[in-house]
């Protein structure tokens, strides 16, 4: 009786450790997951914060003003377009401290400055020769001058956004690797622990699929309540950073949440099948004589 209860607590104790053990690995898959989101998207608002300065002719109408902003709207590089006057650059205290206290006395009560349009990219701002034929569309816009680009900036900007990528590539994809290795090993010596029972079944004539079927179904609820737990910790991490550094959440990074979460769920249900097989398959097909010496 005491051996009876011994050995159901220690089935008990494994189920509940390899879960454990499962939901850590798929809160760390989750967390790395999210990381890489939050860094591309990080990547894309630097590669778009390169702006482009578009300087209208002097005494331009507002019509053909209004009609040079939609010509520059209307390309799929452009993400926005602002308007700038000349007076609001006269206005501006970075302008005016670059003339220090003679300010006045060099423009002499003229503004020789350009209303202009200031644009922001999209990621494509990469895409070299797509730029570089924009701009030269830009200028040839009627009521345009010049347009400036920071070409150089770009360029050493965007080589290094592609190597935090590639770093952060590689760095999300070791720690997966290491986590699916992880998992992969927990399942197996659950399954380990109990290969003299998957052998003494084959041996009365079971088949194979009625030797895997419950283990199988225990590791669907294994991976859901694996997922479950990974999905809590997950969360209280994600608001617990929010709390620390405030307004960190946004409507749109909630909806990538959701669906980290529901990727946890489904995940855990999908590997914990998937490696549960693997290893059920190993130990059923192996003989009875060497199931003790794996």
């Amino acid at each position: 009786m005491k051996d009876d209860k011994r050995l159901k607590r220690k089935v008990r104790n494994s189920y509940i450790i390899s879960t454990v053990s499962m939901a850590l690995v798929l809160f760390l898959l989750g967390s790395v997951g999210h990381l890489m989101l939050v860094a591309m998207v990080a990547a894309d608002s630097l590669k778009e914060s390169i702006a482009v300065t578009v300087e209208l002719r002097d005494g331009i109408t507002p019509a053909r003003r209004d009609s040079v902003a939609l010509q520059l709207s209307a390309s799929e590089l452009v993400r926005t377009v602002s308007f700038v006057s000349k007076e609001e650059k006269l206005a501006d205290a970075g302008f005016r401290q670059f003339f220090g206290g003679q300010f006045e006395e060099v423009l002499d009560g003229e503004n020789p400055l350009l209303d202009s349009f200031e644009l922001t990219l999209t990621s494509r701002s990469e895409e070299q020769e797509a730029v570089e034929a924009f701009l030269h569309e830009a200028e040839r816009i009627d009521g345009v001058k010049q347009v400036s680009f920071p070409a150089q900036l770009a360029e050493q900007l965007h080589g290094t956004v592609n190597k935090i990528r590639l770093m952060l590539l590689l760095f999300g994809g070791a720690l997966s690797i290491i986590s699916l290795i992880l998992l992969n090993n927990t399942i197996r010596l659950a399954i380990f622990s109990k290969r003299c029972l998957i052998n003494t079944m084959k041996l009365v004539g079971a088949t194979k699929w009625f030797i895997m079927k419950p283990f199988l179904a225990s590791s669907i609820t294994q991976g859901i309540l694996a997922g479950t737990g990974a999905s809590i910790l997950f969360i209280a991490a994600i608001y617990g950073l929010n709390e620390t550094v405030p307004g960190i959440l946004t409507a749109a990074e909630n909806e990538k949440i959701l669906l980290i979460l529901g990727a946890m769920i489904a995940g855990g249900i999908v590997l914990s099948l998937l490696f549960t097989w693997a290893a059920l398959n190993k130990f059923i097909n192996m003989k009875s004589n060497k199931i003790y010496l794996y």
